[in-house]
């Protein structure tokens, strides 16, 4: 089995194709290893070369699906530094997670498509590394730091008023038409800036900002990526 560092074996990488789209179609419980093996034309042993189990080889999948998540994120944000206003990372991050699939799943805690793995302690870690709530709550002081969020209210109490947001303008636009969304990014928006205050920074603050953030999230990704039984293509 090749094991240069950084990269995916074509035979692993055609599995784990195999198996996102049997556990799109028919949710964890209904994902074999036969089944991904013949969908992926190999045998059952060639799976187990590089998974020891079923739940190992989907939370490879959940783990890239949160890394692509967190890439996206890094190149929207190295690319304009003006994206770490509140008032506009906010929505960027909630269209990131609805476009995620398995993002969303574990989020919402899903137990129809992803079975067992909902209450894996991996998940919880994968969750707490790069779930879209958590990185806003890694971001929040930084915000505080560079005139980006109000600091009249403590840490926690803003944590907390932030994640109520946040949650509650992902769950209520789930399966939503485009337009329901779209507005409700809207008002998402001024609701941010509503219970953060006035984005106060100049250039100077936003870049440090974004700085911070994009070291928050190379961080995080490198624990994401510990997760894996495989390695991040390169």
């Amino acid at each position: 089995m090749p094991s240069t560092p950084g990269t995916l074996p074509p035979k692993a990488a055609r599995l784990l194709a195999a198996a996102g789209e049997l556990l799109l179609a028919r949710g964890s419980k209904g994902v074999t290893i036969a089944e991904v093996a013949r969908k992926g034309h190999t045998g059952k042993g060639t799976v187990y070369l590089y998974w020891k189990t079923k739940e190992d080889l989907l939370l490879d999948l959940m783990c890239r699906d949160f890394l692509d998540l967190a890439g996206e994120l890094t190149d929207l944000l190295a690319g304009d530094h003006e994206l770490i206003r509140p008032s506009r990372l906010c929505p960027t991050l909630l269209d990131l997670a609805r476009a995620h699939p398995y993002v969303d799943a574990l989020r919402s805690n899903d137990a129809e498509l992803l079975g067992v793995l909902t209450t894996d302690d991996r998940s919880a870690t994968l969750l707490d590394a790069l779930g879209p709530d958590a990185l806003v709550r890694r971001i929040l002081p930084i915000w505080r730091t560079h005139l980006l969020a109000r600091t009249d209210w403590t840490v926690a109490d803003q944590t907390m008023a932030v994640n109520y947001l946040f949650s509650g303008v992902m769950t209520s636009t789930s399966d939503a038409p485009l337009e329901e969304v779209r507005a409700a990014n809207r008002v998402a928006a001024a609701a941010f800036t509503a219970l953060l205050g006035p984005e106060e920074a100049g250039p100077k603050e936003l870049r440090a900002a974004a700085e911070g953030a994009l070291g928050a999230l190379a961080e995080q990704r490198v624990t994401v990526t510990n997760l894996l039984s495989q390695p991040v293509p390169v």
